[in-house]
């Protein structure tokens, strides 16, 4: 079966960090080795998305052209996913020649099929520095709540959605510029035709429910999306008289897929090959993206194939992942809250963190990176269980057993069971991985180098070795180890692909794991009188004083962040009349009970207490208070606001707060009652 593999493409405009890797990368890595020991036509693609608004400004800042900036963030990722040992068949990039045609082409099908129209539209543009702007690089007051500093597409305040141009008082969020409604011609992708198709497919799809549950509701709000932008960074809509019009990123990214896969056939010298696996249906094709990239890869991606002429593969799997913190945050190298992957690689191994990734992968909700348990994970199990196992077992065969391995004779009840725990963890092993369950594919690993730990310890083969009588006892229990440790370097290979070659060669074995693949590795014992090879350490083990060096470190270098970072203050809104001010109605507000808001990350509901009556506010002031520190606080409160509601609750009122940076303290009022005027 030919299996069709994605990582999506990395935005080639900064370096990555571990937290990337565990979204998409590694495993996608994984299930491609598995695939392949499972002797499967494997095809495994990715490239370095290379358009964009968000490359243009950091050109500029950079003092660099977009293909300048591009071509160094190219090779340094490049060079990460070198060191992770990721085993790309084809890494291409959006910038190399051949992704125009295929793109453009796209872009045709769905004009010539009725599912793109041309508007003109109102855009928001920087006169100051001759510019449209996306919505990422635009800051203004909310239109729902009035928060000021809100983003171009959602405000952090209240958590309403909308477009850009309904922004008050819009500005640049790189040179606080004052931005002006423009009136531009742009086409859009006219995605609510395709809902129907989309629903009936994603019927078919036995997907993560955080998938399915979320694009479900997804496809029902789908409208026609703007497909093209203003700038020469870009590929060029392929119309007459459309200078300076560029297809947007999202819509060319997904479509390098497509076009990394006809440059991987061209290097071979079969330019059509790629068809073999685009267009033939029966072509198992996966995408491993995180769960950000959700909406383009299960609906939007989808309905452009749906659009086209050509007969193009639809996603088969969407393994689609949370996200994966460091220490309890985001990684933000801007915040100095990051690991020097330089400095990293010198005192650590690839297979180490490509372990500790796995065994914490975030595949149900987020999960973290803690030098803790990255210290826990190599001493305990790479070293403790798997490295102890795999040199006591070589040392003592090669000590005992003249470097050869042992026949089997006169299988006692616990070498059957032990064999057949071999049997049904490689086989949980083989399900975990076809299942794209990386973190119960760790822990399998770790349940088989303890079970050959305890065999080894139950058998005691150092006191048969005593006796001739009971030699050949101890033979047995070492020919059954040394199953253990073929199937150990078998299932551990998706994952640390470099110990377990190693350990596949101690057991004298001179074709390759996968040359051999995976049913033969394990339907085959190791024959008796094999010759060993030496036994080496594979894991090292990390002391407590390098680790609180690491998270010393990590904090240090956050602290320093802080301090050079310059103060960022708001800007001074325009003037307003004493009338105006005298409008507001401000309240102290005593806060009864406070409670998470269901569904969101930002809002908490509030019973606030305003003295001659109560009320239900809403604010999204979640990440900066637990409910238990507002309840019993008098704050001020705007009561004459016109209700909102936000995510299905009615708020009467604001919360007012102060904030500066990534700080936010609400303002409250210590010795006036509720319900008390503030002026």
């Amino acid at each position: 079966m030919k299996v069709l593999i994605t990582s999506a493409l990395p935005y080639a405009n900064g370096p990555l960090h571990f937290g990337h890797i565990a979204g998409a990368y590694l495993p996608g890595d994984c299930y491609a080795r598995f695939e392949r020991l499972k002797k499967q036509d494997v095809l495994y693609i990715c490239g370095s998305d290379e358009y964009g608004v968000a490359i243009t400004l950091s050109a500029d800042l950079a003092g660099r052209s977009p293909k300048e900036h591009v071509d160094i963030y190219h090779e340094v990722i490049k060079n990460l996913f070198k060191r992770m040992n990721l085993s790309f068949d084809h890494y291409s990039r959006t910038t190399w020649a051949g992704h125009k045609a295929p793109v453009q082409q796209f872009f045709k099908d769905l004009l010539e099929n009725g599912f793109i129209e041309e508007k003109i539209t109102d855009q928001l543009y920087s006169e100051a520095d001759q510019r449209f702007l996306a919505d990422r690089y635009v800051v203004g007051t909310c239109p729902k709540c009035g928060f000021q500093n809100a983003r171009g597409d959602e405000c952090p305040e209240c958590g309403a959605s909308y477009d850009a141009t309904d922004l008050k008082n819009p500005r640049s969020k790189l040179t606080n510029a004052t931005l002006v409604h423009k009136a531009t011609q742009h086409w859009f992708l006219k995605l609510d035709l395709f809902k129907d198709r989309l629903t009936k497919w994603l019927e078919t799809k036995s997907w993560k429910p955080n998938v399915v549950n979320f694009i479900k509701g997804y496809i029902q709000d789908m409208h026609p999306r703007a497909i093209t932008r203003d700038s020469t960074w870009g590929v060029p809509i392929p119309l007459p008289n459309t200078d300076g019009k560029v297809l947007y990123v999202w819509f060319d990214a997904p479509i390098g897929y497509i076009s990394a896969t006809m440059e991987w056939a061209q290097l071979k010298g079969a330019p059509d090959q790629w068809k073999e696996y685009w267009y033939d249906q029966s072509t198992k094709l996966v995408n491993f993206i995180g769960k950000d990239n959700i909406p383009f890869h299960a609906a939007i991606f989808p309905a452009m194939v749906m659009g086209q002429n050509l007969p193009y593969k639809l996603v088969d799997e969407l393994p689609a992942n949370e996200f994966f913190k460091l220490e309890g945050r985001q990684f933000s190298k801007s915040e100095g809250w990051y690991i020097d992957l330089d400095d990293f690689f010198t005192r650590y191994t690839t297979d180490q963190i490509r372990y500790a990734i796995a065994a914490n992968a975030p595949e149900t909700s987020d999960s973290e990176f803690t030098w803790k348990d990255f210290q826990i994970r190599c001493n305990t199990e790479l070293l403790g269980k798997y490295g102890n196992l795999v040199n006591r077992v070589l040392v003592f065969a090669k000590n005992n057993c003249d470097g050869k391995v042992p026949a089997m004779k006169n299988l006692e009840p616990i070498d059957n069971e032990f064999l057949e725990t071999i049997k049904k963890l490689t086989k949980e092993a083989e399900e975990s991985y076809g299942n794209f369950k990386l973190r119960r594919a760790s822990q399998i690993i770790m349940d088989l180098a303890q079970a050959g730990n305890v065999y080894f310890d139950s058998k005691k083969p150092w006191q048969d070795v005593k006796s001739p009588g009971t030699r050949p006892r101890m033979e047995t229990t070492i020919a059954c180890c040394i199953e253990c440790l073929k199937a150990l370097a078998l299932i551990s290979y998706p994952i640390i692909p470099d110990t377990a070659t190693h350990v596949w060669k101690m057991l004298g074995c001179e074709d390759d794991l996968l040359q051999k693949g995976w049913d033969r590795i394990t339907a085959e014992q190791i024959p008796a009188g094999q010759k060993l090879s030496e036994p080496k350490i594979l894991f090292t083990r990390i002391e407590d004083a390098q680790i609180d060096l690491e998270i010393k470190k990590l904090h240090a270098m956050a602290s320093q962040q802080k301090k050079d970072k310059p103060m960022e203050y708001m800007p001074l809104k325009p003037l307003v009349d004493i009338d105006d001010v005298r409008k507001l109605d401000l309240r102290v507000g005593l806060i009864e009970k406070a409670e998470p808001l269901p569904k969101s990350k930002k809002l908490l509901q509030l019973q606030v207490n305003l003295g001659f009556e109560k009320r239900t506010v809403v604010a999204g002031i979640s990440q900066y208070y637990q409910p238990e520190q507002l309840v019993g606080k008098k704050v001020v409160i705007v009561a004459n606001l016109k209700p909102a509601t936000l995510m299905g609750v009615q708020s009467q009122g604001m919360v007012l707060a102060g904030s500066l940076d990534a700080a936010l303290e609400v303002v409250s009022v210590q010795n006036l009652p509720a319900g008390a005027t503030v002026t």
